[in-house]
């Protein structure tokens, strides 16, 4: 269902990997002070060991080169958290749980099994309603509508061939609920022709303020960003 005209106090801070520009991304401290920050929604990357864990971690490896897959997660540092704990942490604003599957990564999985206990911890937590699962990888963000419906979906992307229409148009048919686009591609048409077939818009990764409110001016439903408070201080001044 196509909503009403968006208000600039909807716009939603999303602090990205955490309040990443005061503490170490995606950790636990990371994103607990997001929340005191002003974040109303935490972003976090979730990678799979090769044990099968779920490892909140952006890259595909650590600093010191060792792929996460390749590891057990008893060998990973003690300090990158599982996706359980990184959900306690988060608590109680909601998440945007980025499941990392590329093609160009060493983890790549053409099956998706990462999709299976990503979905059945959200949904053993009941966080249907508070929690997006956004993916570059348009498969396996499929995977997760076939898995639970119920999980929203947002679709990570750069620029697109055709019009933002016709893009738009797709991703609304395929039963996904915003689109997450980078900041430097975003501009009015992106933005309505999103909302005109039902979808947020929820740019990332936007740390400059002037360019918060040229967004938010835009109609943007969030603002992904490393400075939560920046956001914040933007947004109550609009």
């Amino acid at each position: 269902m196509v909503e009403g005209p968006r208000v600039r106090a909807m716009v939603r801070v999303i602090a990205h990997r955490g309040a990443s520009a005061a503490a170490t991304e995606n950790t636990v401290e990371a994103f607990r002070l997001a929340g005191t920050l002003g974040a109303d929604w935490i972003e976090l990357d979730v990678r799979r060991t090769a044990d099968g864990a779920l490892v909140v971690h952006h890259d595909e490896a650590l600093p010191d080169g060792r792929d996460l897959v390749a590891l057990d997660r008893a060998e990973v540092p003690s300090h990158v958290p599982d996706l359980a704990t990184a959900l306690d942490a988060c608590a109680p604003l909601s998440v945007n749980v980025e499941i990392k599957n590329w093609p160009a990564d060493v983890d790549f999985d053409p099956a998706a099994a990462i999709v299976e206990p990503v979905v059945a911890e959200l949904v053993a937590r009941t966080m249907s309603d508070r929690v997006l699962v956004s993916c570059f990888h348009l498969p396996t963000l499929d995977r997760v509508r076939s898995v639970d419906p119920s999980i929203p979906t947002a679709v990570l992307h750069g620029p697109v061939e055709g019009t933002w229409d016709g893009f738009a148009d797709s991703m609304a048919a395929a039963g996904h609920r915003a689109l997450h686009p980078w900041d430097l591609i975003v501009d009015e048409a992106l933005v309505e022709a999103a909302h005109r077939h039902g979808l947020e818009v929820n740019v990332w990764t936007v740390n400059d303020p002037d360019r918060m409110r040229t967004l938010v001016d835009m109609g943007v439903d969030g603002l992904c960003t490393d400075v939560p408070d920046v956001a914040r201080a933007v947004l109550d001044d609009t």
